[in-house]
């Protein structure tokens, strides 16, 4: 019996051939799709290390993002594996899908720089 399984989005250093996706390919997670947040999202780099993205009532833009497909079992151990101030929530993709995703705690992004006009972790880092 296969194991069950759920889409989380990640929007950093878990995306393909970047610092931590080797976590999601040690639990099994396989690549579904590349995809874009509804525009109400901000994004912030954190030390230019990773981003964290918040959800925002005004001032948000559609930022890219993978969805991966993780086994269940291995979500926990992905998100402790995760730097601090980072966690999971509910992300909502272009189109109103909602997947589980990566997202920052406010605090974390208190005095960091917000990267959302670049669209997405790979722009900004392309950008630099």
């Amino acid at each position: 019996m296969e194991s069950e399984r759920v889409d989380l989005a990640v929007n950093g250093t878990l995306m393909r051939g970047l610092e931590l996706n080797g976590n999601l390919l040690a639990v099994g997670a396989e690549f579904v799709k590349d995809a874009v947040t509804a525009p109400i999202y901000r994004l912030w780099t954190i030390s230019d290390v990773h981003p964290a993205m918040m959800r925002v009532a005004t001032g948000g833009g559609a930022i890219a993002l993978e969805v991966w497909s993780v086994p269940v079992a291995g979500l926990a151990k992905i998100l402790l594996q995760e730097p601090p101030g980072l966690c999971v929530g509910k992300v909502q993709l272009a189109g109103d899908e909602e997947v589980l995703g990566v997202l920052g705690e406010p605090i974390l992004c208190e005095g960091q720089v917000e990267i959302t006009r670049w669209g997405g972790w790979r722009a900004y880092k392309a950008a630099k």
